[in-house]
């Protein structure tokens, strides 16, 4: 039986379930603080018996965090949201259960904790998101200094949320949004061709799922890694409008990509408010304003001894529930 043991937090979501099977798979004990622990019990399988046990924690509330990290050498904390619902909003999530988790796992005498951020984390940002995963980081080193914070561009894989709701909505829509930031401007002086797309609309670095969970495992193995930051992302940068092009050639279906501003992607989010679950929100406008890039010089995943996979690999494995049943097969 493993004797090692490791805390993740938030070990049902997308980054979570593979980094505890990542664990798993190297002999680690795996306790997964969840809000739900009946609902985590699919994890269980990626183990052998009784080695992935699911167990409550709330990381809002300090003594069930204390609780779920008690006995643990590595903690992970791979919680994060992308929309506000209530109490589960950026402040409570990003900053005051991270500062729980640090605490806690500085407390218990953790060696490493690993904390899940995400590119594009700026204090100064417009957006609440990337302010919160800012203060998330800060309150992160105040509490447990050699804490290792990773940064991940868009991250892709089989339940993602971002590669899977294009191409389901490529599905039954004709028609795809890219947002452009410098579209619809004809060139300085001339009246001939206008460049709808401008560059293509934002920037992005996807950045594949199993990459970022042995990336996670690879920084909390060294003591060379502590205390630094790591920023994630693919071999390739693409633009909106390249990554839609490549969903759509991957699933065999042709739609029409319409240009929209941010000003009426901005409208569409204050329209969309009322919706329980709304596909976008004023504050993903803010983020899609900016590049989700890696910066220059920024340690990543080669510094971490992870060869970055390529989209192109990935997605027709998992996206073949979309594809065009008429479309040839290349």
């Amino acid at each position: 039986m493993p004797t090692r043991l490791a805390t993740v937090f938030g070990g049902t979501g997308f980054i979570g379930r593979h980094l505890v099977q990542h664990l798993a798979s190297r002999g680690w004990r795996v306790r997964v603080a969840v809000r739900d622990p009946d609902g985590a019990g699919f994890l269980r399988p990626l183990g052998d018996v009784s080695q992935v046990v699911p167990v409550f924690a709330e990381i809002t509330d300090e003594a069930s965090t204390r609780a779920a990290v008690e006995g643990a050498q590595w903690v992970f904390n791979a919680v994060g949201i992308l929309t506000e619902h209530g109490r589960s909003n950026f402040e409570n999530i990003h900053l005051i259960g991270a500062r729980n988790v640090a605490t806690a796992a500085k407390a218990a005498g953790a060696k490493t904790l690993v904390h899940i951020s995400a590119v594009g984390a700026d204090s100064q940002s417009a957006s609440a998101y990337a302010r919160s995963k800012a203060a998330g980081e800060a309150a992160v080193r105040a509490a447990f200094p050699d804490a290792v914070i990773l940064r991940p561009s868009v991250v892709f894989g089989p339940e993602d949320d971002f590669i899977n709701r294009f191409a389901s909505l490529s599905s039954f829509s004709p028609v795809l949004p890219v947002f452009v930031t410098d579209g619809h401007l004809f060139p300085s002086g001339q009246t001939g061709d206008c460049p709808l797309f401008g560059t293509g609309g934002t920037k992005l670095q996807p950045v594949y799922v199993g990459d970022v969970a042995g990336a996670a495992l690879a920084a909390a193995s060294s003591p060379d890694h502590a205390g630094k930051t790591f920023e994630l992302g693919g071999p390739q940068v693409v633009s909106l409008k390249q990554l839609l092009e490549l969903i759509l050639a991957t699933i065999g279906r042709r739609r029409l990509l319409i240009p929209l501003p941010l000003s009426v992607a901005r409208l569409q989010a204050l329209l969309m408010r009322v919706l329980p679950n709304p596909p976008l929100t004023t504050d993903q406008v803010k983020l899609l304003a900016k590049d989700n890039v890696v910066g220059q010089g920024v340690p990543g995943l080669a510094d971490l001894g992870v060869v970055p996979t390529a989209l192109e690999s990935i997605i027709p494995g998992y996206l073949g529930r979309f594809r065009n049943p008429y479309a040839p097969v290349t």
